[in-house]
């Protein structure tokens, strides 16, 4: 039997954010983009199932915490929304205080660490018609939101960060059409990217100014490997490094953005508008803790095709995907399976951003049609034990060779409403039924509360 023991004090838990749980039909609130979007294009939802058919993590919370603490949790991250928060003229929403409230002092009453994040995809609508983050007002709002979420909850509230997968939004809102507002213009879209970094390095200056926890970003990293060693692969994979991962990366360790990178922006003139005091802002605000999501690689190669000229400008000019042949899949969702890439991750802050706090923030697996897998009740998920314990294998190692890791988070404790592929890929340590609500406790949250009772992973 092999044992791997963690490091004392290791964060165990799970992640989930206020748009895919909470519900908007559940308390006050404003419209988000997602609530705008879905009265739009229903179609563009799966199985038209929009945002109010959650978890309702809202009214069930204090069953949820309850559930973390039996199973194994000793931290949780979840998200404020702002949309909920503060409303269209500014104003502190008292009843999203007085919720918010319960849940962070439901959470430390079961001796979980509450970890919030400030924005998880979720647009108040209204902010989005003043130009979302092209809008430099935005930016200051968001700011000014931060603060005000500092002042409600830095009592108990030890670890923030301030968005979750910033350049997802960026993606699929202003690059490939799969988020709101379906824009596909990569000027508009590095300048969001460039206001969300700023809108960051804001509230880590008030934080830091005023608070003494910690402070940090949560970033999806997916390591761009190359085809081949061939010359053109590796610059192909360099190219999908820096649009993919060093741009929001750099500035968040760094505090400067690869000058590969704006060199390249700079001859397409797709350069960001900036200010003179951008610089410092940047430069002086690190943060004090890195999570990073992962789920799959990117593998990429040299460019086959030259882009058509009247072509949109997109980061797919300058390489293709790459298929490696004998992959290992995740089926249900389309993404390959590939546990080394967590090392590679890991390896690559301690050797190269002065190995950074880090805590893995998210990891898991989407299954469709879980139900196949129903034994006496429960759902026999050893595909998932699998895949977490595989990771976390690699996850060890990297601690063993000196990587300054804190912690792992799965995606997510119960199933949730995903974004337009709603229920279509279920991640929880908990099943929800999704007419009663009612939750059930998969193999794998018996699995995972052994593994954090001991502090070891034993095979």
């Amino acid at each position: 039997m092999t044992t791997r023991t963690f490091p004392k004090d290791f964060y165990w838990g799970s992640a989930a954010s206020a748009e895919q749980t909470e519900g908007n039909q559940h308390g006050s609130k404003v419209k988000t983009i997602w609530d705008h979007w879905y009265d739009l294009e229903p179609n563009r939802f799966f199985d038209e199932v929009g945002p109010s058919e959650t978890s309702d993590f809202y009214h069930r919370y204090k069953e949820d915490i309850k559930n973390m603490k039996d199973f194994g949790h000793n931290s949780f991250r979840l998200s404020l929304s702002w949309a909920r928060l503060i409303d269209e003229s500014g104003q502190l929403n008292q009843e999203a205080v007085s919720f918010y409230n319960d849940v962070i002092d439901t959470l430390i009453a079961h001796d979980i660490e509450p970890f919030v994040n400030l924005f998880h995809f979720d647009m108040p609508m209204h902010l989005q018609e003043q130009g979302g983050f092209e809008s430099r007002a935005v930016v200051d709002q968001f700011a000014d939101y931060a603060k005000t979420a500092f002042s409600l909850f830095s009592d108990r509230v030890k670890v923030w960060f301030t968005f979750n997968e910033p350049i997802v939004p960026v993606e699929g809102g202003y690059l490939y059409d799969f988020h709101y507002p379906n824009v596909v213009d990569a000027k508009r879209a590095f300048q969001v990217a460039y206001h969300t970094m700023i809108a960051h390095k804001k509230a880590c200056a008030h934080y830091h100014a005023h608070y003494d926890g910690k402070i940090g970003i949560i970033l999806n990293l997916t390591p761009s490997y190359p085809r081949s060693q061939h010359p053109s692969d590796l610059k192909a994979s360099h190219i999908c490094d820096l649009f993919f991962n060093r741009s929001f990366l750099d500035p968040a360790v760094k505090g400067e953005y690869p000058e590969d990178l704006i060199n390249l922006l700079k001859d397409y003139d797709h350069l960001p508008e900036t200010k003179p005091e951008d610089e410092a802002l940047l430069k002086d605000n690190p943060i004090d803790f890195l999570g990073v999501n992962y789920y799959q690689p990117r593998r990429v190669k040299a460019k086959t095709h030259t882009p058509h000229p009247d072509s949109p400008f997109l980061p797919d000019w300058f390489f293709d995907n790459y298929e490696m042949p004998g992959r290992k899949m995740n089926v249900y969702r389309g993404w390959e399976i590939y546990e080394k890439g967590i090392y590679d991750i890991m390896i690559n802050l301690r050797d190269n951003y002065d190995n950074v706090d880090c805590f893995i923030s998210e990891n898991g697996m989407g299954v469709q049609n879980e139900e196949r897998f129903i034994k006496d009740g429960r759902i026999e998920d050893d595909y998932r034990i699998d895949f977490i314990y595989r990771h976390l294998t690699w996850l060890h190692r990297a601690i063993e060779e000196g990587c300054h890791v804190k912690g792992y988070h799965l995606w997510t404790f119960m199933d949730n409403w995903s974004w337009a592929n709603a229920y279509k890929n279920r991640y929880g340590f908990f099943s929800v039924d999704l007419k009663t609500k009612n939750r059930t406790a998969k193999k794998s949250a018996y699995w995972f509360k052994q593994l954090t009772e001991a502090n070891q992973l034993t095979k």
